[in-house]
C-alpha cells in the first residue's frame, strides 16, 4: 500500500506533519517500537509507530530520525498521548531526512492501525494471499468458537500447502493443523530441538524467519519422505531420503526486549525453506504471525483469575495467616482450578527464579509464564491444559500452586506430585539455549501437601529446594524436596521456642558486632544470600568493592563459626533470618 493511502482512512486519527512530496512510497509492513535504537528489527518499508518514549532530549530525535532513514522505513507515525503533541523536533528532523511524518490522536490505539496496515499491505501485495490472511484474521477474532491458530493453521495447509506448528518456548506443541491429510505430527524430540535452535538465534540478534535442516526421518518421527506422502518404492534408484527444512518464525510483540518475553514466546515451525520465498510470502506469514500473537494476549487475559488466585494464597501463606482463612481461598480455588471433583485435593508448590547476570530485567514475569508451560505434561496438545496451573510472580521469582486431584477419587491419577528431575528433563536443552550465557533458571518442588496447614512449609520447602538447585552449575536447575537436609525440611515446623533459639545462635553475634561498629553484617549477609553468593552481584547490589564484601563476609564467618561456602551453612543462615 502506499503512504497516501493512510490519510484516506479517517478512522486512524492520522494527520500528516511533513513529507508531503514522499507519499507514494510504498509500506511494506508496521513496527511499534519506543526502543531508541531499533535497527535490528528493521528490514525496509515499514510504517513506524512510536510512542515517543524514547525521547528524553531535543536531540534524541536527530539520532532516531536518521536511524530509522538509514534502515529505509516508509514513514514514521508518533503518538501525542506521551507528550500531548508531536514535538517540533522531531518534526524538523524527518523534514531534514526526507522521512514523512504522522501524528496519532489519543484516542486511536496502535492496534488498530496495525490491523488496518496487515490486512491493507497483503491485499494490495500479496492478491490472493490476502485473503487467506482476511480469512484468518475474521476466524482469529470471531469469538471463543472462532478456531484458534489451528484453524490458521489448516488455511495455511490447504490455501498455500505449508504444513506448520505452534510451538512453546520449550518445544510443547501449542497447536497443529487439523486436516485429514496433514500428515504424521511433529515429533516431541524434533520440536524440542526446533524450541533451542530458535532460542539460540534470537539470543544471537539474528533476524527471522530461522532455518533449520533436519536429518532424513527425524521431522516426525517417520522417514521424511513419509512425512511428505512419498512411500519409499516411489523414489528412484539411488535416490537417497531427502532432508526435511524448517522455518522459525518468532510470535512476539515487535521491539520488546528479547530477555523480557524471549523465554516466553510461542513460535511458527514451518517446513519449508524461506530463503526461497518471495517477499509477499514473507510478509503473509508475518501476518499470520501477529494475528496468532492476538490469540496469545487472549489466553493470557484468560489466565487473570488463576493468576490471582494464586498471589492471594500466596500472600495469606507468607503473612501467617490462620489455615482456616487459607482453606476458605483454596475452596474458592478449587473448583476453578480443577472444575467437576467434588473432594478438595492435594497441592503442590514449585517455586522458579529467572535471574540476568546484569541485574537490569526482571525475572519474575518471564517465570511466571514458563511455570505456566513448564508444569504442563509435554506430550499435551494445546493451551487448555495450562488452565489448571495458578503461578503468581514477585519480582524475580514465581511461585505455581498445583492442584492435585485426591488419589482414591474414582477415576483420579495418583497424587504422588511432580518430579524435579521430569521437570527438568522436559526443558532443560531448549532453555538452555535461550539463557544464552547471561541468564540462568533455577526451580525448587516441595512435597505434596494435604491441607492449608502444610502450604507454609510447601513454600519454605520449595524455597530451599530452589537454593540447592542454584548451587548446582548449569544454567537450567532444578531440585526437590527429596534432596533437602533433614533439619531444612522440618525446621518450618519447629516449635517457637526452638526456632528462637535457633536464630540467636546464628545472629545474635552479628547484631551484637553491627550494634557496636555499625559494620552492616546482617544486611551484607541478606543480600550475599539473596544473590546465591554471587560476590559480583552482591557487590553491586549493596555498591561496594568486591574486597570489602569479602572482608565482611569473613567477618560474618569469624563471629559465627560458619563458612558461607558451604551448602549447609547458607541454608542454616538463611533460615535463621527468615525466622527471626
Amino acid at each position: 500500500m502506499r503512504l497516501r493511502a493512510l490519510l484516506d482512512t479517517h478512522t486512524l486519527g492520522l494527520r500528516l506533519l511533513g513529507g508531503e512530496e514522499e507519499l507514494d512510497r510504498t509500506v511494506r509492513g508496521v513496527m511499534t517500537t519506543d526502543l531508541r535504537d531499533p535497527s535490528r528489527y528493521l528490514s525496509g518499508g515499514e510504517l513506524v509507530l512510536t510512542g515517543l518514549a524514547w525521547r528524553r532530549e531535543p536531540e534524541d530525535s536527530e539520532r532516531f530520525v536518521r536511524i530509522l532513514a538509514t534502515a529505509g522505513v516508509a514513514g514514521l507515525a508518533a503518538g501525542e498521548a506521551e507528550l500531548g503533541s508531536v514535538p517540533d523536533d522531531l518534526v524538523q528532523a524527518c523534514l531534514r531526512h526526507r522521512l514523512p511524518l504522522f501524528s496519532v490522536v489519543e484516542d486511536v490505539s496502535f492496534a488498530s492501525i496495525t490491523e488496518h496496515v496487515v490486512r491493507q499491505v497483503s491485499s494490495e501485495r500479496a492478491g490472493d494471499l490476502a485473503a487467506v490472511v482476511d480469512r484468518h484474521r475474521r476466524l482469529m477474532t470471531s469469538g471463543p468458537t472462532g478456531g484458534g491458530p489451528e484453524v490458521v493453521l489448516d488455511l495455511l495447509g490447504s490455501d498455500l500447502d505449508l504444513r506448520a506448528w505452534v510451538l512453546s518456548p520449550t518445544g510443547r506443541q501449542i497447536a497443529g493443523s487439523t486436516l485429514a491429510d496433514a500428515g504424521p505430527e511433529l515429533s516431541g524430540e524434533l520440536a524440542a530441538r526446533l524450541a533451542g535452535e530458535h532460542l539460540a538465534a534470537a539470543r544471537s540478534g539474528r533476524r527471522g524467519p530461522h532455518r533449520v535442516t533436519v536429518e532424513p526421518g527425524a521431522a516426525t518421527g517417520t522417514a521424511a519422505d513419509e512425512a511428505r506422502g512419498k512411500p519409499e518404492e516411489a523414489r528412484r534408484p539411488g535416490e537417497g531420503p531427502a532432508s526435511s527444512t524448517f522455518s522459525l518464525f518468532p510470535i512476539r510483540h515487535e521491539g520488546r526486549d528479547l530477555r523480557r518475553t524471549l523465554l516466553s514466546d510461542w513460535l511458527l515451525a514451518v517446513e519449508a525453506d524461506a530463503g526461497d520465498w518471495s517477499e509477499e510470502r514473507l510478509d503473509l506469514l508475518h501476518g499470520v504471525t501477529q494475528l496468532i500473537v492476538v490469540e496469545r494476549d487472549r489466553r493470557d487475559a484468560a489466565r487473570t483469575v488463576r493468576r490471582r488466585l494464586a498471589q492471594e494464597v500466596l500472600e495469606l501463606v507468607q503473612t501467617g495467616a490462620p489455615p482456616a482463612e487459607i482453606a476458605a481461598r483454596l475452596r474458592v480455588a478449587a473448583p476453578v482450578l480443577l472444575p467437576g471433583l467434588g473432594a478438595a485435593p492435594h497441592w503442590q508448590i514449585v517455586v522458579a527464579r529467572v535471574e540476568w547476570e546484569d541485574g537490569d530485567v526482571p525475572g519474575g514475569p518471564v517465570a511466571q509464564s514458563l511455570l505456566e508451560e513448564m508444569l504442563v505434561d509435554p506430550g499435551t496438545f494445546g493451551p487448555e491444559p495450562s488452565d489448571r496451573i495458578a503461578v503468581a510472580h514477585t519480582g524475580d521469582e514465581a511461585v505455581a500452586l498445583v492442584p492435585l486431584p485426591v488419589p482414591d477419587e474414582p477415576g483420579a491419577p495418583s497424587a504422588a506430585g511432580l518430579h524435579a528431575t521430569e521437570l527438568l528433563s522436559a526443558v532443560q536443552g531448549p532453555l538452555g539455549r535461550g539463557l544464552a550465557d547471561d541468564g540462568r533458571l533455577t526451580v525448587g518442588v516441595s512435597a505434596a501437601v494435604h491441607s492449608a496447614e502444610g502450604l507454609r512449609g510447601a513454600l519454605e520447602e520449595a524455597r530451599h529446594a530452589r537454593r540447592v538447585a542454584a548451587a548446582r552449575p548449569g544454567r537450567v536447575c532444578a531440585a526437590g524436596h527429596e534432596e533437602l537436609a533433614s533439619h531444612v525440611l522440618l525446621l518450618p515446623f519447629v516449635p517457637d521456642d526452638v526456632r528462637r533459639a535457633f536464630t540467636a545462635r546464628l545472629l545474635d553475634p552479628l547484631r551484637e558486632y553491627d550494634r557496636k561498629h555499625r559494620a552492616e553484617l546482617i544486611p551484607t549477609l541478606e543480600a550475599f544470600l539473596d544473590c546465591d553468593g554471587s560476590w559480583t552481584r552482591c557487590a553491586s547490589r549493596l555498591h561496594l568493592h568486591v574486597n570489602t564484601l569479602r572482608y565482611r563476609v569473613g567477618r560474618i564467618e569469624q563471629l559465627t563459626g560458619r563458612d558461607l561456602s558451604r551448602l549447609e551453612d547458607k541454608l542454616d543462615f538463611f533460615l535463621a533470618l527468615r525466622m527471626s
